[in-house]
């Protein structure tokens, strides 16, 4: 198949329904293993949650997904005939999958409404006949992003004016003009106030369906309110699926967050088994026991 940006894909058989294929990755970091054979599959308009404790390989996962890093062994298809392996990062952007990071990056200086328009003139190859001019598309466009993720009323306003928990809906929206179909959002909530972590779920319930997304986070409780499937990676491994109340109660996970005290086994990071921050591979985190259940 001749995909847009002119390289020949292969194909794969995911399954009906199926639009991330991920089977066997392997990613070593001098003798570190952050990913072991790590095979995921994500159906199509899914909402999916991706915890785990610190190491576990969730970073490492969506660098994958994206094209930052290159693994030893596996495969990774985005659809039935877009291989990511074979791709680069600007590529990947294009075939329709998004990420946004933990701390938004908006254009402070300029006004919500501009910020949407520039989204959407950074991606000509989405809409080609709307990033000539501001035209009556374009502005339809942008307005009914705005109404999705709640700013209408603050179109006008700057965006270093904004709430933080604006900011972070700002930034989905700047996504959301590039009309990806896949959507890797890590620690959306992050910062966030009771309210606003409301609104935050409500806004990714309504994309699920429109868009698949893969949320990745460490608060369990608005792991809890979304209500959907949770995958928990451990050690660059799937350790259990479901949702979750079955995840809670699988013995698996139980032993890793719960009975030997380690919590995310002290190699740094996002507060699953404790109540740290920092990446898949990075130190010093401490193992506790609270999170899992709060």
């Amino acid at each position: 198949m001749q995909y847009g940006f002119g390289q020949v894909q292969g194909s794969v058989d995911t399954g009906p329904g199926t639009i991330l294929y991920i089977e066997d990755l392997t990613v070593s970091f001098d003798g570190f293993k952050a990913l072991d054979g790590l095979t995921l599959y994500v159906d199509d308009g899914e909402l999916r949650c991706l915890i785990g404790p610190n190491g576990a390989g969730k970073t490492t996962l969506m660098d994958v997904i994206t094209g930052k890093t290159r693994p030893q062994r596996g495969t990774a298809y985005f659809g039935h005939n877009i291989d990511l392996l074979s791709l680069s990062e600007p590529e990947i952007a294009t075939a329709g999958i998004g990420r946004k990071f933990q701390r938004p990056t908006v254009f402070e200086h300029q006004t919500v409404f501009e910020n949407l328009w520039l989204a959407l003139r950074a991606n000509k190859a989405v809409w080609p006949t709307l990033v000539a001019r501001l035209d009556n598309a374009a502005r339809e466009r942008i307005d009914e992003v705005l109404g999705t993720i709640g700013l209408s009323s603050v179109r006008e306003r700057r965006a270093g004016a904004l709430a933080h928990g604006q900011k972070q809906w700002l930034e989905i929206g700047m996504l959301l003009m590039q009309a990806p179909r896949l959507l890797l959002l890590d620690e959306p909530v992050a910062g966030m106030t009771h309210q606003e972590i409301e609104h935050t779920v409500a806004l990714l319930r309504s994309l699920a369906g429109r868009h698949t997304i893969i949320v990745v986070d460490h608060d369990m409780e608005f792991v809890r309110s979304i209500g959907r499937r949770v995958t928990v990676l451990h050690e660059g491994r799937v350790l259990a699926e479901g949702t979750m109340q079955d995840v809670q109660q699988n013995p698996k996970v139980i032993e890793v967050y719960l009975g030997d005290g380690r919590g995310g086994d002290g190699r740094g990071g996002d507060g699953c088994g404790g109540d740290g921050r920092g990446g898949d591979a990075g130190g010093g985190g401490a193992g506790g026991t609270h999170a899992l259940h709060r």
